[in-house]
């Protein structure tokens, strides 16, 4: 699933690539699929999205939000799989589930095995989408300081009891983290998935701060990671630290066997001896 840092280096490549083309055709998908969420009919979304330019794409937590000028945005939220720029004369992909052709024979195809909203909106609707209003400040933005992030666990500790993992990946807490990413944030700030924000000390909750904060820069400087593709379907730089691939492996700091358990609806990767 994209995280944060790969919708973020989505928006760069889009607005270096795609801004300012111009829509022959857009189709919302040649193969059924029961979690990929619209909210147009085909014939609805093809008359709307003809004729229109490519403004200035941004995004924010795991949303990405593309203007179709002039009037509409076109929505990327929660996805995952591959979502490609296709230049003039490119093979296009047989099965799709939302293809976007513009007057210069270049295209944008998106394609999910998980699931994910492409939706299209008019402009300004969108705020208003579950999960989009009111959404938290995300490891993005200026706001995102250690005061107001030491605000989030004080008022999260005054509810359900909740573990670290839980504040990294469960009901968008923190917009743009998923269980990917909060493997290598709790390696870097030495936590075990399964510790209790209570037993946080003002230390722990620095710490845990600046991984966040390191760890999302890491990868958006990366290009995101290696197990996710780019707008041109290459892989990212980042390797993540703790995944699959150095399950049984040694510790990178102090040799311990890495150590797999499914936890909140995931798998965790941890250290025994680094993560407390």
């Amino acid at each position: 699933m994209f995280e944060l840092p790969e919708y973020t280096n989505f928006v760069e490549q889009m607005n270096q690539t795609i801004r300012g083309k111009t829509v022959s055709s857009g189709e919302q998908g040649n193969s059924p699929h029961k979690f990929v969420w619209y909210n147009r009919s085909h014939e609805e979304f093809a008359a709307l999205t003809v004729g229109k330019k490519v403004g200035e794409a941004r995004s924010r937590g795991r949303w990405l939000f593309i203007p179709l000028e002039p009037g509409y945005v076109l929505v990327f939220g929660e996805c995952g799989g591959k979502l490609l720029y296709h230049a003039p004369g490119e093979e296009l992909p047989e099965k799709y589930h939302l293809l976007i052709r513009f007057t210069d024979g270049s295209a944008l195809s998106a394609f999910t095995q998980m699931w994910g909203a492409m939706e299209l909106y008019e402009h300004g609707a969108e705020l208003e989408r579950q999960y989009i209003k009111d959404m938290r400040v995300t490891p993005a933005d200026a706001a995102f300081t250690f005061s107001y992030f030491n605000n989030l666990i004080d008022d999260l500790l005054q509810g359900p009891k909740r573990s670290a993992k839980s504040l990294l990946t469960q009901d968008q807490l923190i917009p743009g983290l998923g269980n990917a990413i909060a493997q290598d944030i709790l390696f870097r700030a030495r936590l075990g998935p399964r510790r209790p924000l209570a037993e946080l000390t003002p230390g722990m909750r620095k710490d845990l701060h600046a991984a966040i904060l390191d760890t999302v820069r890491d990868v958006i400087a990366g290009g995101g990671r290696d197990d996710e593709l780019d707008l041109f379907g290459n892989p990212g730089g980042y390797r993540r630290i703790m995944n699959s691939a150095t399950a049984g492996k040694p510790c990178p700091d102090c040799g311990t066997t890495i150590q797999k358990m499914q936890y909140l609806g995931g798998a965790c990767y941890f250290c025994p001896k680094c993560q407390q």
